[in-house]
Order: structure tokens, then sequence, then C-alpha cells
């Protein structure tokens, strides 16, 4: 039996990522509760590793938000971060832990990368501001994983994925990213019969989706992927993989499927009065298709899937 703890196992791919391993009959999934486990203190961790004989760990656990809350706590948002990987990166290494996956994210890339995004883009600009905090929080956590890896030996692998959606998602009105926002006011809109829906900016910028269930599939394969061939599709100091369909699509084709997903009948209206934001988003998933693997849900299929989740959990979204 091997014991996999996963951190962060109530979050979007934390709960997919347990989703798939409980599958597995071979498989003790180990997870902690806020209540059960401080992640920021070094102390609890330490003593949480030592406590439990653990052969594999998934870090999916992060403080997360939108922009409002990345501009509004960024000490947090870069304290928090770190603290956790810190805490569980070492010690995961100090209990003998040989195996790792940190998840990060497509943040991490300079705000003017050339597009699709590449590994090599890493720290080669000027980041966002808006989610600089956060954004050097998981840099950091690549870079640790690294070191690690050329000092002790261990085998910690980093994971950058793109815009995530799906089961377990924050549908909050205010505070959630451009699926779950869309996707519960075509709901409103639909049950009120308004005739029509008002999406923020001109619906031309490109974005690219994944699936939270391919996510945690991709962790998986990640995690447990041959050292040799995962060894000869990175490099030393450069050994994350970005993980997306490499595929995109513009906000206006996604809130067009979004509707017909919804079964909004009304007219989606476009206001480009209000910001677009990077014209495009794209990640270079060519390493990971090199490795042998690649999405499996299409846009259509996991927006239908993510709103019969909504509607099962719906009454846990009222404002």
């Amino acid at each position: 039996m091997k014991n996999v703890f996963v951190a962060g196992h109530r979050g979007m791919v934390g709960s997919a990522i347990c989703r798939q391993l409980a599958s597995d009959p071979s498989i003790e999934v180990i997870t902690a509760t806020r209540d059960q486990l401080d992640l920021v203190s070094q102390t609890d961790v330490a003593a949480f590793f030592t406590e439990n004989k653990i052969d594999q760990v998934y870090l999916a656990a992060a403080k997360v938000g939108g922009i409002w809350a990345n501009n509004e706590y960024p000490a947090e948002f870069i304290y928090q971060n770190l603290m956790i990987q810190n805490n569980i990166i070492h010690s995961a290494y100090v209990a003998g832990v040989k195996e790792l996956l940190f998840l990060g994210s497509s943040c991490i890339y300079p705000k003017l990368a050339e597009q699709p995004m590449q590994e090599k883009a890493l720290l080669t600009g000027t980041l966002e501001p808006t989610n600089e905090p956060y954004a050097i929080a998981k840099i950091a956590g690549i870079k640790m994983c690294e070191s690690y890896n050329r000092q002790y030996g261990v085998d910690y692998r980093s994971v950058m994925p793109t815009n995530l959606y799906g089961e377990n998602d924050n549908f909050h009105p205010e505070n959630s990213h451009v699926i779950p926002a869309l996707m519960r006011r075509f709901h409103e809109a639909k049950l009120a019969n308004d005739e029509e829906v008002v999406v923020w900016g001109t619906g031309k910028p490109m974005r690219e989706f994944l699936h939270v269930d391919d996510m945690a599939a991709a962790s998986i394969f990640v995690m447990n992927a041959d050292k040799a061939v995962y060894d000869e599709n990175t490099e030393v100091m450069l050994s994350h993989l970005n993980v997306g369909t490499g595929e995109d699509c513009t906000i206006a084709e996604m809130a067009l499927t979004m509707a017909d997903v919804v079964g909004f009948k009304g007219e989606v209206v476009f206001d480009s009065t209000k910001p677009d934001g990077t014209p495009r988003k794209l990640m270079d998933v060519s390493k990971l298709n090199a490795l042998g693997w690649k999405h499996s849900i299409t846009l259509r299929d996991g927006l239908a899937m993510t709103y019969d989740w909504f509607l099962q959990h719906q009454d846990d979204f009222r404002a």
C-alpha cells in the first residue's frame, strides 16, 4: 500500500486528485483539514510528516484569489504561500519522502511572454504586477524543488496549469474567475427570463481552459512518469512542465458555448467600454505531450459537466 498525502484536498485541484487516487486500491490517500494541520506552521507540518509514513506528496495547497484579493492582501499571498511550500517540501525531505509534485500557476511567466508560453520563458521578464507576490511564491516553489533534487537526490517535480475550471470551483458573483462567474450569470439570467447578458470587454481576447479532471489526470501522470523519460524532456534547472490543452478560443466563443450549455436563450452582449485584459494567454504543452499525456475533455463537455455539478450545489453559492 502506498501512502499519498494530498495537501489542499478541499480545493478544486486537490479534490479532483483525491477522487482519481481513490479509485486505485493500492493507494491510501492521506488528508488533513485546516483544523487538523496548520500548513503555515513549520512545527505542525514537521510533526505531521513524522507521525505519518508518507510515500508521495501532491502539493496542491495554496492561498488563492482574484485580482482584488491579490491587490488587497499581497503580504498574505507571498507569506502564506512561501510558508506552505517551504514547510511541506522541507518536511517531506526530512521524513524521507522521495516523490513530490508541486502545483504552480501560469502566472509565473512574464506579462509579455511570447505566445504560446514555453517553459523556458520563466524568469525572462517582468511579471504581471497585480499578482506578482503570488507568482514569486510559485517560482520559489519550482526552484526549491529543483534545489532539493540537485542537493539531496530526491525526485520533486512541478506542473504549471493553465486556466482551470470544473467541480468545486468558486462561483462567488464578485470573486470568481471568468467561467464560474459567467456560468452563474447565465444561469440566473435564464431563471429570470432576461433578454440579454452583458460580458465585459470585446470578447476578442484568446484564453485556454482546462477541466480540473484533466488537470488531476495530468498531475498523477507526471508524478508517476518514468524518471529517465521525465529527465529527457526537462532540464535540471528548468524542470517544470506546462499543463493545458494547447488550444485556445476567444472569450466570445466561450461565452456563446456557455450560453448554449446553460440554456440561456437571450442575447449575449459585449461591453467594449470594459477592459479586455491580456490579448492572448496560451500554454505550450509540447513537452507534456512528448511525455505521453494529452487532455481528453473538450470545452463544451467540460462546461456541461461543470453545469451539472453547479445545479446540484447551487444552494451553496447563494449570495
